[in-house]
């Protein structure tokens, strides 16, 4: 590949930042989140939102509590200016949320954009011009002087036309790119311009409106302004960060310790080219850190589900917090890490008398509870070839209340891996409970019990009568024993069947008891499972079972 055509992005600006602060810095609350999905041709999707699907689209952001959010670019389109309107007219902004439109630095453009918000009584008009060397000598064919001139005229035709309640916000585009000098002499001079103090800041944002270098840089580069610029107090630092490298993410966070305060991206990471950055991912990653990230996805399939059809691109099923997989474990050393993990949060929770959705939270493989963000457990583990004995056992646990005994759960392992290996796909709950059933409860084989009863005798002694089909020919049994499982054996011995219960266990259910047997018949060892009303019942069954797997 001809690496040779492209140069380090620090041999073409460089960033005096030497004694950078960021590295050792803490995010201990959310910046402000700016979703960007409702402009600019909605985000370069192929099939662009009307105005009921931006609509939509609004509510959701509104509900989900953003209280900033840019609704669109009215110079752009026809549907874009509708719109704006249509949420004037519909008085659609809650008296808490801010709308910003967008603009670039031409006269009649922003001419459009006012009439556009016209009876809005807050906006933010957020005007934009490259600035980069590339852009100016390709795309614009200006130098710097002559940059400087547009966006001075485009910003006072904005304060002239600006209402009260409007605010103003500036984006040196390919900030990037861009000398870090001209940056500061663009910002500081609209700062001044726009006369901005405190109780009406100025927004500046940092696009890397092409990702061009490693995360660091970006973060220098903020530093760089946020230590510099002019009337910091008056000024809202922003960035917005593009995904060309595929680390958006990383870039947003670096810069949120360098100094922004604000983050411009979309939900779910779309946007032109590589998308804009995830801000979904962004909120998320510091909900999981202890930080309240201002916003509500506690039922994050809704949300997909309406940003899904709004832009008519499915989110990734490995997408974090959102995708389908991304709580579900295959793997069987996965699958037991987190069921162990899962039962010691459940016995701390109740050990310290809190519920366990408010319990502290600390399972493998899983950075959040799944329950935060709407998820059931029952896609946390889900069975494959890939899977051990950890996954399989949880799966008939929570679905059908059968809690295996550790010594079985290897064996019944190697049959489900058997069976999806032969079928090359996952096994549902159903289809799990379904081969565990006929696999391991065979009452009716080599031997079966067409009747019996089992009574107690005064000195404490059972006595065990049945009933008993072979292969044969059926008789009446007999046996005695301390226990009803013990005097069941003593009887098979009459019918000649030599039987030594390995291992035993039992625990109820929802309708009686389950029961698992391991039982030596004539010198062949197999499990047996039995379900049953309260008392001998299933114990009798898995014995039963466990005869005829061994026997046959």
């Amino acid at each position: 590949m001809p690496h040779h055509r492209y140069r380090p992005f620090q041999d073409r600006v460089n960033v005096p930042v030497t004694d950078r602060a960021w590295p050792s810095a803490r995010v201990e609350r959310a910046p402000l989140w700016v979703p960007v999905d409702l402009r600019d041709g909605n985000q370069a999707l192929a099939e662009p939102m009307d105005t009921p699907r931006k609509r939509r689209f609004f509510d959701l952001l509104v509900t989900t509590g953003f209280k900033e959010i840019e609704v669109g670019y009215p110079s752009a389109s026809r549907t874009e200016f509708d719109f704006v309107r249509h949420l004037v007219t519909t008085d659609a902004v809650p008296d808490d949320v801010t709308p910003v439109v967008f603009t670039p630095a031409r006269p009649d453009l922003i001419d459009r954009t006012f009439e556009a918000i016209a009876g809005l009584p807050r906006a933010v008009v957020h005007l934009y011009i490259a600035t980069s060397p590339v852009w100016r000598d390709v795309v614009l064919g200006r130098d710097r002087g002559e940059v400087w001139r547009a966006v001075r005229e485009a910003a006072e035709r904005m304060a002239r036309r600006a209402p009260a309640g409007v605010r103003f916000q500036f984006s040196p585009e390919t900030f990037n790119l861009t000398e870090p000098d001209f940056v500061l002499e663009l910002c500081d001079g609209l700062t001044e311009l726009w006369d901005a103090s405190p109780d009406r800041p100025v927004t500046h944002n940092l696009p890397a409106t092409v990702e061009i270098a490693t995360p660091n840089v970006y973060a220098d580069q903020i530093e760089y302004l946020h230590r510099n610029l002019a009337r910091r107090n008056s000024v809202i630092l922003s960035v917005h960060p593009h995904n060309d490298r595929g680390t958006g993410v990383a870039c947003a966070e670096l810069a949120v310790l360098a100094g922004a305060q604000r983050v411009e991206g979309c939900l779910f990471g779309n946007g032109e080219r590589t998308g804009n950055v995830d801000l979904v991912t962004l909120a998320m990653n510091l909900y999981a850190q202890g930080v309240d990230p201002m916003v509500d996805f506690s039922d994050i399939d809704a949300v997909r589900e309406i940003v899904e059809d709004c832009n008519r691109l499915p989110v990734h099923p490995r997408h974090p917090y959102a995708g389908d997989l991304v709580h579900t474990a295959f793997s069987g050393t996965h699958q037991d890490a987190i069921s162990k993990g899962l039962a010691e949060h459940a016995r701390r929770a109740a050990e310290s008398g809190v519920p366990e959705a408010q319990a502290p939270w600390e399972v493998p493989y899983l950075p959040i509870d799944p329950a935060d963000i709407g998820r059931s457990y029952e896609a946390v583990i889900r069975v494959n070839s890939q899977s051990g004995k950890g996954g399989t056992a949880y799966l008939l646990r929570a679905h059908h209340g059968l809690d295996l005994p550790p010594r079985m759960r290897a064996g019944f392992s190697a049959v489900v891996q058997e069976a999806t290996d032969d079928s090359g796909r996952e096994i549902t709950p159903k289809e799990l409970y379904d081969l565990f059933r006929s696999t391991y409860v065979v009452e009716d084989g080599e031997i079966a019990l067409d009747t019996w009863s089992v009574q107690r005798d005064t000195g404490g002694e059972h006595r065990f009568v049945c009933t008993l089909r072979t292969a044969d020919r059926t008789g009446d049994h007999e046996g005695t024993g301390t226990g009803p499982l013990s005097a069941f054996v003593d009887a098979l011995g009459g019918a000649g069947f030599a039987v030594d219960v390995v291992d035993y266990a039992e625990h109820p259910t929802e309708d009686g008891t389950a029961a698992y047997a391991e039982c030596r018949v004539n010198g062949v060892t197999a499990w047996g499972a039995g379900q049953g009303p309260a008392g001998p019942a299933a114990s009798v069954r898995a014995v039963v079972s466990a005869v005829n797997r061994a026997v046959r």
